[in-house]
């Protein structure tokens, strides 16, 4: 890990998070914004495309690509508590083979991962401190694509993030969240070369959508 990665991640994500993603994504398949994420490549086209999931947790978003043609997925996670719960779900679904699941910090460790047709971060960057870098890891991964989910930057949302990581230190967890400015998000992918296509609010999450130019 890096001096800017986040602590105690594993506490707050643990194999009892895991179980239950799991279990809500077989009732209720994806959430919303999710969806729409996964519906922004599917219209541009997924087939035979690779996919780079930075914090995917079990994959629920790269299993529907997968199911819409991606040819290979990658997972990139911090916590450990993910996997037996993750590769349980991959067996069923019978795409083992076509997801490599890593555990790591792309920020502090770049050879985790190659770049990719698609790169997805959903609910990823709030929880990571230094937003340019892993944003800019992030987008330097990304040949076609960078889908990104983060809090909208509202008062609400703020004093929410604040009150939860009050929470955290009386509960003596390490693990803090963080509501970015959206603007400086799409900025830090934007100076990698890529571009705004498409940006979409929901009451919480905002997905900013963007593609390399002849990519």
């Amino acid at each position: 890990m890096s001096c800017c990665a986040p602590k105690g991640y594993a506490r707050l994500f643990g194999k009892r998070a895991a179980r239950r993603d799991v279990r809500r994504y077989e009732k209720d398949g994806l959430d919303d914004t999710g969806a729409r994420m996964v519906a922004f490549l599917r219209e541009r086209g997924v087939e035979g495309a690779t996919v780079l999931d930075v914090g995917g947790g079990v994959g629920a978003l790269q299993l529907e690509l997968l199911e819409a043609g991606a040819a290979h997925a990658t997972n990139l996670e911090l916590s450990p508590e993910y996997e037996e719960a993750a590769l349980g779900l991959l067996r069923e679904r019978g795409v083992e083979e076509r997801v490599d699941r890593r555990l790591g910090d792309l920020v502090a460790d770049p050879d985790l991962a190659e770049p990719a047709d698609a790169v997805l971060m959903h609910r990823v960057v709030c929880c990571y401190p230094d937003y340019d870098a892993l944003v800019g890891a992030a987008a330097g991964r990304a040949r076609r694509y960078l889908v990104m989910s983060f809090p909208r930057d509202r008062g609400v949302i703020r004093a929410g993030a604040r009150l939860l990581n009050v929470w955290f230190r009386l509960l003596r967890w390490e693990y803090r969240t963080f509501v970015h400015p959206p603007a400086a998000l799409v900025a830090a992918a934007e100076e990698r070369g890529l571009r705004l296509a498409e940006e979409t609010r929901g009451g919480l999450w905002q997905i900013a959508a963007l593609e390399r130019p002849g990519g």
